[in-house]
């Protein structure tokens, strides 16, 4: 019984424990990365997203910077020898602390927009989830803590 005991501690504290998952990363990364920060932003697109392009279009290369900034800090971990879930999710939460400083100048389409952006990256590498961090964002908050 005290075996049964200790083994359903050890399990029950090691699920607590947020592991770092090894990612494999597309043949293709490079390529989508490439044409990703190639690619126009924060104008309009009518369809299927209705965005009405940015708000205060001096913003435009301010955020377009800042994105691309992520877009090649993601390239640089998936072209390195160990990407992880959790390095990912690291630059995520650096990427999305960068837009602090021109939060309050974007509205809520345009913030909206720069999760579009970042979920875009996490498509190109198979990252599920932001951890949250997308809905603290645009929220404040994680609904799902």
């Amino acid at each position: 019984m005290t075996y049964l005991k200790i083994f359903i501690l050890i399990l029950s504290l090691s699920s607590c424990v947020q592991t770092e998952n090894k990612m494999t990363t597309p043949a293709d990364a490079k390529n989508k990365f490439a044409e990703f920060i190639g690619k126009e932003k924060f104008d309009e697109v009518p369809y299927p997203n209705f965005y009405p392009g940015i708000a205060d279009k001096k913003m435009r290369p301010i955020c377009t910077e800042k994105i691309n900034q992520v877009a090649t800090d993601f390239l640089e971990i998936a072209t390195s020898e160990n990407p992880t879930d959790k390095k990912y999710h690291e630059i995520i939460g650096f990427g999305l602390s960068k837009f602090a400083d021109v939060y309050l100048e974007l509205d809520t389409e345009d913030r909206e927009r720069v999760c579009t952006y970042f979920e875009e990256l996490m498509d190109i590498v198979g990252l599920e989830s932001s951890n949250g961090q997308l809905n603290k964002f645009m929220y404040g908050f994680d609904p799902n803590d």
